[in-house]
């Protein structure tokens, strides 16, 4: 097909007070979110694992790069089946990462350094190392009904109990195990050694909330909650039917959990009411005084439920309940439209008065590098921070680290396909391991071979390079554009998407990728007739022909662009009284509305 005329898809996002006011938004809207991986970021005992003190010698790294909070993957103890997702005590610290006393120090070092800090808290199961569980196995109270425990329905022969129903663990096989001592099966909707808590039990919700309490006293401002969709299940324990693609979304590469629909494992509307609980503890400290406290979900489920962590108006939940879907839907085959519809697919859907996020890269899947190709990383962190929202970086993704070949006996991962590619050591240098240990062995996870090129310190030195960009890019998220500005979003041609960032009448950026492995041609006066006659290149990727300061044409000339480069231009906007912006300002700086979706049907017919 000839791609001759780009279609439009205008998406008007209004941020912004009545009479062109811009209220003062809070810490976590205007912060970069850094996800660390505390294993794999820095080693400061010569272990070959990375801990907190090695997280606190590199705290200046956070605030030299400008992120305003750090996210830390499980650091509770735990027997590391599951790499701490497994965990024995909620409110204790592993030994490899080091002692309470290291994380007290660390989040001083932070609060110091005005970042705030965030954990992951895992509550859909524990280790079956847990105390608690261990006096559930012997019906100690108030323990006996802390885990989803059940009979078996049958016996398959005489010493060979039957699960209660067919339901299946996300790593394949059966979600129920048998306990000899106690007679029962428990459930596990992970692994095995991760038994289910049972949120039906009053003094099992209190119990946790007294863990989110523990942390938010040691001088926590954030909760990221772990598999969120699992909390709680169906009741009455019936069979899951199978899998039928018209009724059901597909999520996980797993055979055996894919053959059924979960509809009684997965989304249930009690998880949410759990979840408002826990919010409400976090406002109970916001409302002591200090900074908001923030709870973040991960859900990996279709819009209509990741949606619904949020909440309402009169009963809030998440402030962000993570978007996953730049992650899970784009790779390096995706065009442009595929680049709007994603975007489109948070911003129509998100509710009146909630502020959007996005997410491109974390320990679970496949670096951008990787999933996209090394010449995509700048144009994709692009995207991430200047679009309208809260933006969250996994470690890594700033200096455009690469997924690491990791051979089955380097491998520790409990999950098939590994997930260890992606969480090798952070690449701080052209030392051995990076930098990121003295170990004279082995480090945990082998450091990807290109680290003697690909590493911070080299990338520290080159004005163009992805980590210069990337703290270019943090720094624009401050000004008023991408706090308050609206956006627009436009399908320019087949493979260059484009995305603009406005305040009427004044300032405005536009940002511009060509996802293209070929060099593409781009005339911006066919989508966006009222631009001045040229922009200013305020950024350019490592891979463009353009430097900062120099001049675009938007006229019908137009502009060349290298293969997978992107731009962010900007400029002054001229006055346009017919324009999606003419309709004023939201009453409400994180009220988002659509104003309009400006199909030309003609054209629209051409070409469809």
């Amino acid at each position: 097909m000839l791609w001759k005329v780009p279609i439009l898809f205008v998406l008007s996002v209004l941020i912004g007070a009545e009479n062109n006011e811009n209220p003062q938004l809070d810490w976590w809207q205007t912060s970069v979110i850094y996800q660390i991986y505390p294993r794999s970021f820095k080693d400061s005992n010569t272990d070959g694992i990375g801990d907190l003190k090695g997280i606190e010698e590199q705290a200046s790294y956070f605030k030299d790069t400008g992120i305003g909070a750090v996210w830390l993957s499980p650091i509770n103890k735990s027997p590391m089946i599951d790499m701490g997702y497994d965990i024995s005590d909620f409110t204790a610290i592993d030994p490899i990462f080091g002692t309470m006393e290291d994380f007290v120090s660390l989040q001083k070092k932070l609060d110091s350094l005005g970042i705030k800090l965030i954990l992951d808290f895992v509550p859909n199961h524990s280790s079956d190392q847990h105390e608690w569980f261990k006096k559930s196995v012997k019906k100690v109270n108030p323990y006996t009904n802390y885990y989803v425990w059940r009979d078996p329905k049958g016996w398959l022969n005489e010493t060979a109990p039957a699960p209660p129903n067919n339901w299946v663990s996300l790593f394949g096989g059966s979600a129920w195990k048998y306990n000899e001592e106690r007679k029962q099966f428990y459930l596990h909707q992970f692994g095995e050694a991760q038994p289910d808590l049972n949120y039906r039990s009053k003094e099992l919700v209190e119990e946790m909330k007294n863990v989110l309490k523990f942390w938010l006293d040691k001088g926590v401002h954030g909760i990221r909650t772990d598999s969120v969709p699992y909390l709680v299940e169906d009741d009455k324990f019936l069979d899951e039917p199978p899998y039928n693609k018209t009724s059901a979304v597909r999520l996980i590469g797993k055979k055996d959990y894919d053959a059924l629909s979960h509809i009684y494992t997965k989304d249930q509307p009690e998880s949410l009411k759990i979840l408002r609980q826990f919010r409400e503890v976090l406002d109970s400290y916001t409302q002591k005084g200090g900074p908001t406290r923030l709870l973040l979900t991960e859900a990996y489920t279709d819009i209509k439920h990741t949606i619904e962590s949020y909440g309402t108006q009169e009963s809030p939940i998440a402030q962000i309940p993570f978007n996953f879907y730049l992650l899970t839907e784009l790779n390096d085959s995706s065009n442009a439209k595929a680049f709007n519809d994603t975007i489109h697919l948070w911003l129509d859907n998100m509710p009146k008065g909630r502020w959007p996020n996005w997410v491109i890269g974390n320990h679970d899947n496949s670096r951008v590098s990787t999933r996209f190709e090394p010449s995509a990383v700048d144009g994709i962190n692009m995207l991430v921070q200047l679009l309208p929202g809260t933006a969250i970086t996994y470690q890594g993704e700033e200096i455009g680290m690469e997924d690491t070949k990791v051979r089955q006996d380097q491998s520790s991962d409990i999950e098939s396909p590994s997930r260890d590619p992606e969480r090798t050591p952070f690449q701080w240098s052209s030392s051995p391991h990076a930098g990121f240990s003295t170990i004279s062995g082995n480090t945990w996870l082998p450091v990807n071979p290109n680290y003697y090129t690909l590493n911070l310190e080299a990338q520290k030195k080159d004005p163009k390079s992805h980590y210069n960009i990337y703290k270019k890019l943090v720094k624009l998220r401050s000004n008023t554009v991408f706090q308050h500005g609206d956006i627009n979003t436009y399908v320019v041609s087949e493979r260059v998407f484009a995305f603009k960032r406005s305040i009427p009448e004044e300032e405005m950026c536009i940002i511009i990728l060509n996802l293209n492995n070929e060099g593409e041609h781009v005339n911006l006066n066919t989508c966006m007739p009222d631009l001045p006659g040229k922009l200013n290149v305020y950024i350019a990727s490592k891979n463009s022909e353009y430097n900062i300061g120099d001049q675009i044409n938007t006229n019908d000339a137009g502009f060349y662009m290298r293969p997978k480069s992107a731009l962010v231009l900007q400029g002054i906007l001229k006055k346009e009284t017919s324009s999606p912006q003419s309709t004023g300002a939201a009453s409400s700086i994180s009220q988002f509305s659509l104003v309009s979706v400006l199909l030309l049907s003609g054209i629209l017919h051409h070409f469809l």
